[in-house]
C-alpha cells in the first residue's frame, strides 16, 4: 500500500531488473535475509528492500522508496555519515 502511495508500483520494480545494484546487505536480518537494491525505471531511481527466503526459493519485496538526497551521496548509492 505504501509503494503505492509513492508511486512506485510493481511494474515499475520488475522493469527494473537489468539495473538493480545490491547496496547493502543484511544477512542476519530478523526474519530472512535482507538486500537493499538500487533501481532506476527510466529516470526515477528508488530503492527496494528484498528479503531471499533461499529454503523456499522466492524473494519478497518488504519496501520501495525514493532515497532522500539528503541522507545518501550524489549517486544514491552510499549513505551519507552523520
Amino acid at each position: 500500500m505504501r509503494m503505492t502511495k509513492r508511486a512506485i508500483g510493481r511494474q515499475m520494480i520488475l522493469e527494473s531488473t537489468p539495473d538493480y545494484e545490491i547496496i547493502e546487505a543484511y544477512p542476519e536480518d530478523k526474519y530472512l535475509p535482507s538486500y537493499l537494491v538500487w533501481a532506476r525505471h527510466r529516470q526515477v531511481v528508488f530503492h527496494i528492500l528484498f528479503a531471499a527466503d533461499v529454503r523456499d526459493g522466492n524473494v519478497r519485496v518488504v519496501t520501495a522508496y525514493q532515497p532522500d538526497p539528503e541522507c545518501w551521496s550524489d549517486d544514491l548509492k552510499t549513505r551519507r555519515q552523520s
